[in-house]
């Protein structure tokens, strides 16, 4: 009896002993956790840019790495494709400086840090709480499936999503009006 249960502990993977996906994830994850830092730490707008694509990128290589390759082809097309060009265009747009920033140092670094572990805390209780009784269903379709993710998004997300897209189109507009009020003041 005891025999067959040490048979059994060990032909599967245990939490000490982890496959090569886990360790690619664990990998992936912390580059872009550094990524993140670097966007919101550096002091060049362009940098912080480009940093956050990289930190988009290697979310979107997680959801590649759960297999959830739908969410990461969206992830890929509208966040790293759409939202950061529109970022791009808005500095470009603006004329904003390329160089060091003088204005993108306030010196709240220390409140801003204190707000930002505080939001952290509270998002974390917020899910932990939210799913606490939540269990995946593993005999159902992948949760990661075309199929599941359209059925949720468009049976309960649809308003959200299509307020996403009026949002991203009124920062467009308004960062070619802000351009253009600068150009008729010269």
């Amino acid at each position: 009896m005891i025999l067959a249960a040490q048979a059994a502990a060990a032909e599967t993977p245990g939490f000490l002993s982890p496959s090569g996906v886990e360790i690619v994830f664990l990998l992936v994850g912390l580059v872009t956790l550094g990524a993140a830092v670097v966007t919101v730490t550096t002091r060049q707008l362009v940098h912080a840019a480009l940093w956050l694509v990289v930190a988009l990128g290697g979310l979107a290589v997680e959801y590649l790495l759960l297999t959830a390759e739908f969410i990461a082809w969206v992830q890929v097309l509208i966040y790293v494709g759409s939202v950061v060009v529109l970022l791009l265009f808005g500095l470009m747009l603006t004329k904003a400086p390329i160089g060091r920033s003088p204005d993108a140092d306030s010196g709240n670094r220390p409140v801003a840090l204190g707000v930002a572990l505080a939001a952290a805390a509270a998002l974390v209780w917020v899910v932990v709480d939210a799913f606490r009784t939540t269990w995946i269903d593993l005999d159902g379709a992948v949760q990661g499936s075309t199929e599941v993710t359209g059925a949720t998004l468009f049976k309960h997300w649809v308003l959200p999503f299509e307020a996403l897209s009026v949002l991203l189109l009124a920062a467009l507009v308004g960062a070619i009006v802000l351009s253009r009020k600068k150009e008729q003041e010269r």
